[in-house]
């Protein structure tokens, strides 16, 4: 359990460029690819199932290496990530329209992606962290 934190920054990594990576190249790909159409992946419940799997592993990550490095503007940050996506995900295309929706979409995971990172790198430089303990 002591590299848990490493783990989910990694895996909150991935799934929020999973997020970008759909969003911008989603449209591009059913062009080219009629058939995946039948994967429903341009559904609304995508993008909640999206969510139910970001939203703990970010906080997790986030209060984990904040607790170890104590650089608390990074779980603001990841919150405001985490407000962008859910925005997006609830309120976006009614506010903003498609467009507005992506926008929301891709501000929301790159902060995320940027936080984790920071996380992650804050992590392995501090003397303190579960990072450095497991490897001691």
């Amino acid at each position: 359990m002591r590299i848990s934190q490493e783990i989910t920054d990694k895996f909150s990594i991935g799934l929020s460029l999973l997020c970008a990576i759909h969003c911008l190249a989603l449209p591009i790909i059913l062009v080219l690819l009629p058939s995946l159409g039948a994967l429903q992946l341009q559904d609304d419940s995508f993008h909640i199932w999206m969510l139910i799997a970001v939203i703990p592993t970010s906080v997790y990550a986030l209060i984990r290496g904040c607790n170890k490095h104590k650089n608390y503007r990074l779980l603001f940050l990841g919150i405001l990530g985490l407000s962008s996506l859910t925005l997006a995900v609830f309120f976006g295309y009614a506010i903003a329209g498609e467009s507005g929706e992506k926008a929301l979409t891709v501000l929301g995971s790159m902060i995320l992606v940027l936080v984790h990172w920071r996380n992650f790198s804050l992590c392995q430089k501090h003397k303190n962290c579960t990072y450095h303990q497991s490897k001691s």
